[in-house]
C-alpha cells in the first residue's frame, strides 16, 4: 500500500500467498453445502473456538444481524451497550429487519457493562406492557472507547449471571483476535461461555471480506435459514474462505506487532506539542487523538491526505495500524502530524 492509510484496519489488502489460495482455491456450491474450502474454514474455526458449528457469512454486521434475528423473535429485546458496534454502526438493522427492540446501557470506560446495569435494563416478562428480554450483546474488543479488550473472568460472569436469568450471550467478536492477543490467552477463552459469536476474517486478519458466527448445532441450523433469507448465501465461496484459513491460522499471531505500533504512535503523538492522545484501558491497535483547537480539523485531514496519509474523524481522530503499517511508517505519520500542526 501506497498510502498511509490510519481510518481502519478494514483498509488491509490481502496478503500474497492469500491471492494465490483465491487462484487455487477447490470450491463447490456452498448453499448446498457443497464447498469444500467453506466447510474446511467453518470446521477449523468451530474447533479453534470451541463451538459445535460455524456459518460463513459475508460480514461481520451481516453475522450479527444473523445472531440476533436467530436469538430473538419480532417484538423481543437485546440489551447492548450505548458504544456498541450493534447499535451504532449497524443501521439498526436488529430493528430494522427482526423487529428487535435493542436497550442501550451504560458502558464503563473499560468496555464492560455492569451486571447490575444489565439487571436493571432486564424487563419483566409478567407484564404485557414490556418486550420480553431475550439477548445480551457484548463486544471485544470494545472499539467504541478505544479498542480495548474484555478479559475472559468479566466475560464468564456476563454469561453466567444472564444465563441464570434465562438469557443467552453473544459477543460480537470483529476484532477478538486482538483481544486474545492483547491479554494473551488462547482466544477459545474469551467465547467458552458465550452462547454465540461473530469473528471477522478482514480488518487485522486481512482478508479481503467474510465472518463467520459460531454457535451450536442447532443455532447454526437456524442461523443458515436467516443468512439465506438475508440474501447471504454464495455460490463458490471457497475463492474468499480461502483466504480465512490463512487469516485463522497464519495472520492470527503476527497481531501483537499492530499493538507495538500502535503503542508507538501514541508515545510519537504524546510527545506533539498540542496533541492530546486519549488514555485507554489497555490498547490494542487504535489510538485516539485530538488536535489543538486552533487547527481545522477539516484542513488538518486534508493537510494529511496531501502527504499521503489517511485519518477521519475531527476533532478527535481514530488511528488504527494493521498489517501495512510499519514501524517506518508510524515515524512518518509523526512527522507529518508534527509539520502540520506546526505550520
Amino acid at each position: 500500500m501506497d498510502v498511509i492509510d490510519l481510518r481502519s484496519d478494514t483498509v488491509t489488502h490481502p496478503t500474497p500467498a492469500m491471492r494465490a489460495a483465491m487462484a487455487n482455491a477447490i470450491v463447490g456450491d456452498d448453499v448446498f453445502g457443497d464447498d469444500p474450502t467453506v466447510n474446511a474454514l467453518q470446521d477449523y474455526a468451530a474447533q479453534l473456538l470451541g463451538k459445535e458449528a460455524a456459518l460463513f457469512v459475508t460480514s461481520g454486521t451481516q453475522g450479527n444481524v444473523i445472531a440476533c434475528l436467530t436469538h430473538c423473535q419480532r417484538g423481543e429485546e437485546l440489551i447492548v451497550g450505548k458504544e456498541g458496534h450493534i447499535f451504532r454502526w449497524e443501521v439498526g438493522a436488529a430493528s430494522a429487519l427482526g423487529g428487535i427492540t435493542m436497550h442501550q446501557v451504560a458502558m464503563q470506560p473499560n468496555g464492560e457493562i455492569k451486571l447490575e446495569d444489565i439487571e436493571a435494563a432486564i424487563r419483566n416478562s409478567a407484564d404485557v406492557h414490556h418486550p420480553i428480554t431475550k439477548l445480551v450483546c457484548l463486544e471485544n474488543t470494545q472499539g467504541g472507547v478505544g479498542g480495548v479488550p474484555l478479559s475472559a473472568d468479566y466475560v464468564n460472569r456476563v454469561a453466567d449471571f444472564v444465563h441464570a436469568r434465562g438469557l443467552q450471550l453473544h459477543i460480537d467478536g470483529a476484532r477478538l483476535f486482538n483481544a486474545a492477543a492483547a491479554l494473551n490467552v488462547e482466544p477459545i477463552e474469551l467465547v467458552r461461555k458465550a452462547d454465540s459469536v461473530q469473528i471477522c476474517l478482514s480488518k487485522g486478519l486481512c482478508a479481503p471480506a467474510g465472518s463467520l458466527l459460531l454457535g451450536t448445532q442447532d443455532f447454526i441450523n437456524r442461523a443458515r435459514r436467516i443468512r439465506k433469507m438475508l440474501g447471504g448465501g454464495m455460490r463458490q465461496a471457497g475463492v474468499i474462505a480461502a483466504t480465512g484459513l490463512i487469516a485463522l491460522k497464519e495472520m492470527r499471531s503476527r497481531l501483537r506487532e499492530d499493538h507495538e505500533h500502535a503503542e508507538q504512535l501514541a508515545r510519537g503523538l504524546a510527545a506533539i506539542p498540542g496533541i492530546t492522545v486519549h488514555p485507554v484501558h489497555k490498547r490494542t491497535n487504535m489510538v485516539f487523538f485530538s488536535v489543538p483547537e486552533r487547527v481545522d480539523s477539516a484542513k488538518f485531514v486534508a493537510a494529511m491526505k496531501a502527504k499521503n496519509i489517511l485519518l477521519i474523524g475531527g476533532p478527535r481522530f481514530r488511528a488504527v495500524t494493521h498489517y501495512w503499517i510499519t514501524p517506518e511508517r508510524v515515524d512518518e505519520v509523526i512527522t507529518a502530524v508534527r509539520d502540520v500542526v506546526a505550520a
